[in-house]
């Protein structure tokens, strides 16, 4: 799915108003349809609802919405923000009609204003502003803001969160944003809804389809999507008849030493369940004994050195490599990582230690390999590139290192952002908050190898394996609960993702 800035919104619905034809107020109460179709499910008809609309174009939809409430018997008390006496022309459309309903409570606000009591088990629907605002809220709309979000009530904002920019809030004044319990959007996500300083804003949010002209969407260009499952689904593969484990590639997972083995075995047993066909991990000494009796699938080869790697295989014969998960920073291991660098001729995963050794100096990006692929958490990231003042200014960093590299940089988070040299980012749409777990992201460096090794792209695989890493973490949390969530029930459930995906039976049913 495209995810678009203002701009490029306008001119899709300008474009669906042209193409249509239909007229704006009729697109107006298009998009009041739906939200209402899903706000009926979620909140009942006893409760009390109070709407708070805006003089423009949102304004108009809340009071399109407060209409179509009305006539499904809730009860309704409406306030339109008027102080200027300025109303846009679908908004005072939605006016009129509103003043014919008696049973809608109905009040302008001109000047001064009290705001009504509001009880925890009330309902906000906020419609004050909308995807076009693009200064802080100030005066009364501010002042308001602050008194919605002061009350126990949920609230529910329409396509945005009134006071939030759908893109960088970086100067934006958060004391003024609405703060909803859910947003229904419309057509697209917002990009603000999935950067970890401004996504808080919208809650929980849903995407309503309203019906924008398809073709201009088709056609209009972005650097911003929201992967969802038939994006990963046409990239699978699919395994021919008289496959056989050679053909499936052969991944080394260079990771652990003394007190990590944990982050060797998360690895590499998940890189063979995303079906590399062998897996040889490269491991301390003290590792060998214990990889080869937790996970005896996995081949091994085991350093000279007792408690960290210390020394370089041929890393000829392997079709990826993963590298990092609890490697350390000993100054012999940072050596086995240069050499690595130095020589790799297939693509490579770098995560975790790696990450941090190559946060030790400007010359270790350097040696990284073209179509190498990173996968930096938030704390891993801005030690190799500096500290970023918004979530905004971090992505445009990964962008920015992802062009420089020619390499994938998988900035890691609640909507993980796979940023390409081309300067495109893919936001996932799976995985949850049980996922912050030690050990989660040595699961996804494994699946991200193991997809490299059986000769997906970097970017393919960056891609599959992020969403199926999410898909699998959900799963497991359905199962266990997400309180409850360890990096080995993701494992665990990557078949049953994988299954999902593909649309292949349940395994109940197999």
């Amino acid at each position: 799915m495209k995810i678009f800035n203002i701009s490029q919104i306008s001119e899709i619905e300008k474009s669906t108003i042209n193409q249509e034809p239909i007229v704006s107020i009729d697109l107006m109460e298009r998009a009041s349809i739906q939200f209402v179709k899903s706000f009926t499910k979620e909140v009942s008809i006893h409760r009390r609802i109070f709407i708070f609309a805006g003089p423009g174009n949102n304004g108009g939809d809340a009071l399109a919405i407060a209409r179509l409430l009305a006539a499904e018997n809730y009860p309704i008390k409406c306030y339109l923000l008027n102080t200027k006496d300025n109303l846009s022309e679908d908004c005072k459309i939605n006016k009129s009609k509103i003043l014919s309903i008696p049973s809608v409570f109905f009040y302008e606000i001109k000047d001064r204003f009290t705001p009504p009591k509001i009880e925890k088990d009330d309902i906000i629907i906020d419609g004050i502003f909308g995807s076009g605002l693009n200064k802080p809220l100030t005066g009364g709309f501010a002042a308001l803001v602050k008194y919605i979000n002061s009350t126990d009530a949920k609230i529910y904002s329409i396509d945005v969160p009134s006071g939030l920019f759908i893109d960088d809030n970086s100067q934006n004044t958060k004391e003024t944003i609405v703060k909803a319990y859910k947003t229904f959007t419309f057509q697209f996500p917002k990009l603000a809804f999935l950067l970890p300083d401004s996504g808080p804003y919208a809650g929980d949010w849903e995407v309503l389809d309203i019906g924008l002209n398809p073709e201009t969407i088709i056609q209009q260009d972005t650097s911003f999507y929201y992967l969802e499952k038939q994006d990963v689904s046409s990239l699978l593969q699919t395994r021919e008849r008289f496959a056989y484990k050679n053909n499936m590639g052969h991944a080394l997972i260079v990771a652990g030493s003394r007190g990590k083995i944990g982050a060797a075995i998360l690895c590499t047993k998940s890189c063979l369940r995303i079906g590399a066909g062998l897996v040889t991990g490269l491991l301390p000494a003290c590792g060998e004994n214990i990889m080869q009796t937790v996970f005896p699938e996995a081949m091994v080869i085991a350093d000279t050195e007792n408690n960290f790697i210390s020394e370089t295989p041929d890393i000829s014969t392997y079709s990826a490599i993963g590298i990092g998960p609890g490697i350390g920073k000993n100054t012999a291991t940072e050596a086995v990582l240069s050499e690595i660098l130095s020589q790799c001729q297939v693509p490579i995963v770098l995560d975790a230690d790696a990450l941090n050794i190559l946060s030790q100096g400007k010359e270790w990006l350097k040696i990284i390999p073209a179509n190498s692929i990173l996968t930096p958490h938030i704390g891993e990231f801005d030690r190799l590139v500096g500290a970023s003042t918004s979530s905004f200014e971090r992505l445009q960093k990964a962008l920015d290192l992802a062009a420089i590299l020619k390499s994938v940089v998988v900035l890691k988070g609640a909507y993980t952002a796979i940023c390409t040299s081309e300067r495109e980012i893919y936001f996932n749409s799976t995985g949850n908050p049980g996922m912050a777990t030690a050990g989660s992201g040595d699961v996804l460096t494994g699946i991200i190898t193991g997809l490299l090794a059986q000769n997906y792209s970097p970017l393919k695989a960056a891609k599959i394996g992020v969403y199926i890493h999410g898909l699998a973490g959900n799963i497991a949390a359905k199962k266990h609960s997400q309180e409850s969530l360890v990096a080995g029930d993701i494992i665990d459930s990557i078949g049953i993702a994988l299954q999902t995906i593909r649309q292949l039976p349940d395994t109940k049913e197999l």
